[in-house]
């Protein structure tokens, strides 16, 4: 069994244009002059990019940024956090366009995954699995993992409500309506089914899953992707017991997760048993422990493996000794401190603006910025890898193959046309290349399509 695998995040941006506190534009309006330039580059809203991510507007006028195929936990991060930096290179020239044209105000960009009408959009995580693994057990054991890992991936959330407003750790717990479907919107699923693997389908599918929210924090999204990949290398391990924990109702289950913020609610399972979020994450934790020692997992692996009995440790003891590292914790503890210091009620609108400016990615006026600069928060990436991910893709995945093909044409002002498996020049000949293996960066018939510009 190979080592390797194909990691990818799919991240939707909420979006709004204000001046003095009023908004002037609609969603829908703000997002055209934000894809402007990216029409400019000679495309639609909907590119893909030198770095070999897309880049779209998708449903409900959400910028949504996919990064490239990466067989790295740390390029996933590095990637993630470049399509942050690119937006807001968008956003800050869709502001000055609009002020040439005597439109004051400021393009507010948030990595969250809830606007104030109760919308939500998300954060898509994708793993590349064989087509002969057996996901008959992602019921049984995935999904408990995937409703529970919220006590260390949650971004939190104030949640209004009859009875005061509430904290929650997980902003797409209340947004999830089924544990296992092909739909994405209507009735959003834990997991997503549609077989869409960008790849060879004879060999792979792509496990799809929508249920995370969007993480601010490095450590978070390291963790969240790094523990899901040791859950599925034990999944794939046809000699490797899982316990059983199918959950009586994972809908009910995520909602009351999420409510908890001592991560010590039960909840029911299949079985009759009752078990809380940190309990049923310490019998998964144990078992890639035992597995670690048994087999071993791949060096990310094993850094995230250490990250998460860190924090499933930590929050044994304490859950608010995560400050620096789980954005609910983060999020919570400035909630708090401004709340204290001013004696406010949880209801006050100031805190609700915490609560959102904690996602602006604009980084000279963000709150998790803010804490970033006085290193009140952990980073995972270094500065560098995240500039030079703006621009040149992984270069171990297909995704290089796919760069420099844009990079060339564009050179060349050549048309052309490129999806994840497709490489196409818009010429008499209609020249196209079919690249259906993700983990090849090299391939001879895309240097001769190169060499032919």
């Amino acid at each position: 069994m190979t080592k390797r695998r194909i990691f990818g995040l799919e991240t939707e941006y909420g979006i709004t244009f204000t001046h003095r506190g009023q908004r002037r534009l609609t969603p829908d309006e703000v997002s055209r002059y934000l894809f402007r330039n990216v029409v400019t580059w000679g495309r639609s809203s909907n590119v893909f990019l030198e770095n070999g991510a897309r880049l779209y507007l998708d449903v409900g006028s959400h910028p949504e940024y996919a990064t490239p195929e990466c067989d790295s936990i740390y390029d996933v991060v590095a990637h993630d956090r470049a399509g942050e930096a690119i937006l807001d290179r968008l956003a800050f020239a869709a502001e000055e366009r609009l002020q040439q044209e005597g439109v004051k105000g400021t393009v507010y960009l948030l990595k969250n995954n809830t606007d104030s009408a109760g919308n939500s959009y998300g954060c898509h995580e994708n793993y590349l699995t064989r087509r002969s693994d057996d996901g008959s057990r992602h019921a049984s054991v995935l999904i408990p993992f995937l409703v529970t890992r919220q006590i260390f991936t949650g971004a939190g959330r104030l949640v209004p409500s009859a009875r005061g407003t509430q904290f929650t750790i997980s902003q797409r717990a209340e947004h999830i309506w089924e544990s296992i479907s092909s739909a994405t919107t209507r009735s959003r699923p834990i997991i997503n089914t549609r077989d869409e693997p960008h790849a060879d389908a004879e060999l792979y599918r792509r496990l799809h899953v929508i249920v995370g929210d969007s993480n601010m924090s490095e450590y978070s999204t390291f963790l969240k992707i790094g523990s899901t990949a040791c859950m599925l290398r034990m999944l794939e391990d046809p000699k490797w017991d899982l316990r059983d924990l199918t959950l009586e109702n994972p809908i009910r289950a995520i909602r009351e997760i999420s409510h908890d913020t001592t991560c010590r609610r039960r909840v029911s399972l299949q079985s009759g048993r009752e078990m809380s979020a940190l309990d049923i994450q310490r019998e998964y934790l144990s078992s890639a422990l035992r597995y670690a020692e048994e087999r071993g997992f791949p060096e990310e692996e094993q850094r995230a493996l250490l990250m998460w009995e860190h924090c499933v440790s930590t929050i044994e003891n304490d859950p608010m000794k995560l400050e620096r590292l789980v954005d609910w914790v983060t999020k919570l503890s400035l909630i708090d401190a401004y709340k204290t210091k001013n004696a406010l009620s949880m209801n006050d609108a100031k805190l609700q603006l915490i609560d959102l400016q904690y996602h602006d990615i604009r980084r000279d006026r963000g709150l998790f910025y803010r804490l970033a600069r006085h290193e009140q928060v952990e980073s995972v990436v270094a500065e560098t890898d995240i500039l030079n991910a703006m621009s040149v893709p992984p270069q171990t995945t297909r995704a290089r193959l796919r760069g420099a093909f844009i990079s060339a044409a564009k050179a060349k002002k050549r048309d052309y046309t490129v999806d994840w498996v497709h490489l196409k020049l818009n010429d008499q000949a209609q020249r196209t290349v079919l690249c259906k293996d993700p983990f090849k960066s090299r391939d001879e018939r895309v240097e001769r399509l190169i060499e032919s510009l």
